[in-house]
């Protein structure tokens, strides 16, 4: 459990990318649409760009986010559930900052922001899973505690 909790962290890490990579094909997209004499109006829907950017985050990601802390609680994580829930937090304020930025565009730069710190905590708790365990005779050891078989100098 442990490996699939990293790779969902990972997962959620490499949406955050994508996304980024979608939106900006989204974009560049429709400028050169436009320099080709599209007009973008209230009835514009997007592009193959936009419509990833939008299903990836609406439905993938918060999906992988949702695994991820529903497998926290078997995959004996060190603070495994903490970094889950930060996770989903932060997916929960991307979709909401997504939603307001229709109707507040200054928003839409903290939606960007909190995209990084998402990809931030979702590596961060990827790479906690990836930690190798510590050998029990070496947490003994180091706690001063005497190990099974060990000598000890006075």
């Amino acid at each position: 459990m442990r490996s699939v909790y990293r790779v969902l962290a990972g997962l959620v890490a490499i949406g955050v990318v994508l996304q980024a990579m979608f939106i900006a094909l989204g974009w560049f997209t429709a400028i050169s649409d436009m320099d080709d004499g599209l007009v973008i109006d209230k009835n514009y829907d997007g592009n193959t760009g936009h419509i990833l950017h939008g299903q990836f985050g609406m439905m993938v990601i918060p999906i992988l986010a949702l695994l991820l802390l529903i497998v926290s609680f078997f995959a004996k994580v060190k603070g495994g559930v903490r970094w889950a829930l930060y996770v989903v937090g932060l997916v929960a304020l991307q979709i909401t900052l997504a939603f307001l930025s229709f109707g507040a565009p200054a928003l839409g730069a903290l939606h960007g922001l909190n995209a990084f710190a998402l990809l931030a905590v979702a590596a961060i708790a990827s790479r906690r899973a990836a930690a190798a365990r510590v050998p029990a005779a070496e947490t003994a050891a180091d706690s001063g505690v005497d190990s099974p078989g060990s000598t000890t100098t006075v």
